[in-house]
């Protein structure tokens, strides 16, 4: 009987042995940082070893939201998020369909081309880009010369900064997002798409009908990717290019919080704006993923 219960013991124990070591990594580099990081948000502290961090309860949550540079870094998001979704979305599916029946070598090379941005480091990017916009000096404004027209100054019109970084970030990962389509596309039953075709549907309504009711899932993926971490994709480029400016037209909820946290030095103020981001950005995923299942088609 002793040894029948140590058995179901071991076999019950064993499963919990195997995800310990996996188990530790979330607990110690997810759930104890958002914990300090919840600590911290109740606490006025510079990051200064030599000062103690000073209880202040509730009060940088409250002043984080009376402050006028949240209210415009959470409206610069959504716009930037908006704007970006029709080039991780919508463009990378036109292509991905447009060009499914390219064969033989141009088949390679235009993957190839279309992938190049995504392996060129942000840093690398956003340094070739400001050459490339440069007012003076740069070859899209040398383009724009010689049709006649004046310079524009791309990243510093407070206008235009938060559109040229949008367009940088979805310029970026428009290659991912095509190779995703055309992966799924690949795996799609040709027999769907040939009925229909020996049926006489139209390439728009085999198209409209089948490829994008069966691509549903993998366009719910690209939208859910968009929205929870586009703002984060484009941290290297407003840090390098516009550091948030002119006059915050190009900052956005992740800049604000490494402003508080490495610029002020305002640790309590980082960890509340990151706890707020935390939970905004957690619903949002919550209800993405409750919308996902909604609406995705799976050909079973």
């Amino acid at each position: 009987m002793a040894r029948t219960f140590g058995h179901r013991t071991r076999e019950a124990l064993a499963p919990w042995l195997y995800l310990a070591p996996a188990l530790g990594a979330v607990v110690a580099f997810t759930y104890a940082p958002l914990g300090y990081a919840g600590w911290l948000s109740l606490h006025q502290w510079n990051m200064m070893p030599m000062v103690e961090p000073r209880f202040v309860g509730l009060d940088n949550f409250t002043n984080l939201l009376t402050l006028p540079e949240l209210e415009q870094a959470l409206a610069n998001t959504a716009l930037h998020l908006a704007a970006l979704l029709p080039l991780t979305v919508v463009l990378p599916v036109a292509i991905a369909i447009l060009t499914q029946e390219l064969r033989g070598p141009w088949r390679n090379i235009y993957r190839g081309l279309i992938f190049v941005p995504l392996i060129i480091a942000p840093i690398v990017a956003a340094a070739v880009w400001r050459w490339l916009l440069d007012p003076r000096f740069g070859m899209v404004n040398a383009g724009f010369k010689a049709l006649g027209l004046g310079p524009v100054a791309f990243l510093q019109d407070p206008d235009l900064a938060l559109w040229t970084i949008t367009w940088i970030t979805g310029w970026k990962l428009i290659g991912f997002s095509t190779l995703l389509v055309s992966a799924s596309l690949a795996g799609l039953n040709p027999s769907l798409i040939e009925a229909a075709r020996l049926d006489g549907a139209s390439e728009w309504q085999v198209t409209r009908r089948i490829r994008l009711p069966l691509l549903s899932p993998t366009i719910s993926l690209l939208v859910l990717l968009t929205i929870l971490l586009g703002a984060q994709w484009s941290f290297a480029y407003i840090h390098v290019l516009t550091g948030g400016g002119p006059l915050g037209s190009s900052n956005t909820i992740w800049y604000l919080l490494w402003q508080f946290g490495f610029g002020s030095l305002a640790a309590g103020w980082a960890s509340a704006a990151g706890l707020l981001l935390f939970a905004g950005f957690g619903t949002a995923a919550l209800f993405l993923l409750w919308l996902m299942r909604r609406v995705s088609f799976h050909d079973d």
